[in-house]
């Protein structure tokens, strides 16, 4: 059925498409409007929530320092120094030294647990032509202070930070995307090349999906034919690969210096027909299946009746958890289309058991709302306007009850979805998503109909599937520019204008370009 629905959500969206390209008066196309020139605090992506420009700047030159070590947590502040650094000095080659104390001009950063008006992400930016001070409760304010200070200088090098002041602070703690690098497999450096992008507009989360019926993505000790075998095979029939323990650690690291947490799903009770092909104990006949490298689904479940199958979910989830030390665990549980109802239900109580005897918070797809979501169980919603009215108020009745939301709205935020008919990658079934789609809707009362408050949206993730995906280059095409716009709902407070927003879009073609980002020229996007 879930097949059939997106079929037949493709070929309607494909023919409406097909209309709107014949008609009179179409969009824009590039080139027809010139960008409206930005002041550089108007330009700043993810906007902030409040932004002054005011006398002159500092302008960062060969004798700039960052300076670091006031307020406490002088190793951590460092580290963000460091960091700092090396994204400013980018291919200007100043030395921009990192130093310890406050005192004297250049780039401060202080640590201050009474500053106002910041909570525990935000931060104030103060720049005059003494220097540029950046003022932080955590770490984590005072990186994210660091990478809008990187959007008021020039893409390519040094220049001045106008004058002005900035007080900031995000709207929802959860703001994520999610990369599957099961249905095409992608190594842990081009996820660290991700991460750095997805980092710098202030997204905090990291959502990997390891597993899948195309391929296993994640060694696990106590059952290595996961990804020796499991591992070996991708959408299309490529060569497929895994992770090594070792590098999904380092990507855990390298995401965590830049204050992104990682969030590790292995997908359960479908979606598993790499682990079912990789042992034949798992199937409840006994027989290994075969690889599959296409795309359907909803044709594969764990034998919810064995008990080797529980002890199997234990020691994969126990492996990764001690790889993970973020808080939570994804256990996947859509699209579980051959797993009965009474099944799926109870196969899920014992997997949420698992979870938390290994110390995390269950995270699921939405669908866990329809069995018995153990108490904290984050749901994360990827419905769409033409989900059934039964499916919102299941998951309206788990918010009611105490169930925080990650919004992933399909036909909002999934950037597999292609822009327009003319998109070569991606899918449609939920479909088309252009830019200000993306862009042009609000979490807090997304769901309000339905009866979810806004109080129980944790935040927002924009997914990336990969059936049609197998470049960085098509990666990034797919995500850039609709991502920012997840980083907009995701930390700015102020009402949407879209208006005002593609200019801001415009505005950041510049960076993306110094930064070597494949990305979507939008024709309702003015692009410099």
């Amino acid at each position: 059925m879930r097949v059939l629905r997106r079929t037949l959500g493709t070929l309607l969206v494909l023919g409406a498409a097909v209309s709107c390209a014949t008609a009179p008066g179409g969009d824009a196309r590039p080139g027809d409007e010139r960008p409206a020139v930005l002041a550089p605090y108007e330009q700043l992506l993810p906007a902030p929530a409040s932004a002054r420009a005011e006398g002159p700047g500092y302008t960062v030159g060969a004798g700039t320092v960052i300076r670091t070590g006031t307020g406490g947590g002088e190793e951590e502040v460092r580290r963000v120094g460091e960091l700092l650094a090396q994204q400013l000095r980018g291919p200007s080659g100043l030395p921009l030294p990192v130093v310890d104390g406050a005192d004297g001009d250049g780039i401060r950063l202080r640590l201050d647990e009474a500053a106002e008006g910041v909570g525990d992400e935000g931060y104030r930016l103060e720049s005059g032509p003494g220097g540029v001070t950046l003022t932080a409760r955590t770490p984590a304010g005072l990186f994210h202070a660091g990478q809008t200070l990187r959007q008021l200088l020039p893409p390519a090098g040094p220049g001045t930070v106008p004058g002005g002041e900035i007080t900031d602070a995000p709207r929802f703690a959860y703001r994520g995307a999610m990369l599957d690098i099961a249905r095409h497999h992608f190594t842990a450096e081009q996820v660290k090349r991700y991460v750095d992008q997805l980092a710098q507009y202030k997204v905090n989360t990291l959502h990997l999906h390891l597993t899948d019926d195309q391929g296993w993505r994640i060694a696990i000790d106590s059952w290595p034919r996961l990804a020796e075998y499991g591992g070996g095979s991708e959408v299309g029939g490529g060569p497929g690969g895994y992770w090594t323990k070792d590098q999904y650690r380092d990507l855990v690291a390298y995401a965590a210096e830049r204050y992104v947490d990682v969030v590790p799903e292995i997908d359960m009770p479908g979606h598993v027909n790499a682990a079912l092909a990789s042992y034949a104990e798992l199937n409840c006949d006994g027989k290994a299946r075969e690889r599959y490298t296409g795309i359907k689904v909803g044709f594969s479940s764990l034998c919810v009746g064995k008990e080797r199958t529980y002890e199997f979910i234990d020691e994969v989830l126990g492996e990764l958890a001690e790889l993970t030390p973020g808080r939570y665990l994804h256990i996947g549980g859509d699209e579980a289309l051959s797993t009965p109802a009474a099944d799926y239900a109870a196969f899920m109580d014992r997997a949420q058991q698992v979870v938390a005897r290994h110390g995390k918070t269950v995270v699921a797809w939405h669908q866990l709302a329809t069995a018995r979501p153990v108490p904290g169980a984050v749901l994360q919603y990827w419905g769409h306007d033409r989900t059934a009215a039964a499916e919102k108020t299941a998951v309206a009745a788990a918010a009611k009850a105490g169930h925080p939301l990650v919004l992933s709205p399909a036909d909002r935020l999934y950037l597999d979805m292609k822009y327009d008919l003319t998109t070569k990658p991606g899918l449609a079934w939920a479909g088309f998503v252009p830019v200000r789609r993306a862009y042009d809707w609000d979490p807090g009362t997304y769901l309000a109909a339905a009866g979810v408050p806004q109080s129980a949206v944790l935040g927002v993730e924009a997914p990336l599937w990969t059936e049609t995906i197998a470049t960085r280059s098509d990666l990034e095409f797919m995500a850039f520019p609709r991502v920012l716009g997840l980083a907009e709902l995701g930390w700015s407070r102020g009402p949407r204008n879209w208006t005002e927003y593609r200019q801001r879009v415009a505005a950041q073609g510049p960076r993306l370009d110094a930064q070597d980002i494949t990305y979507y020229r939008a024709p309702d996007v003015p692009w410099p």
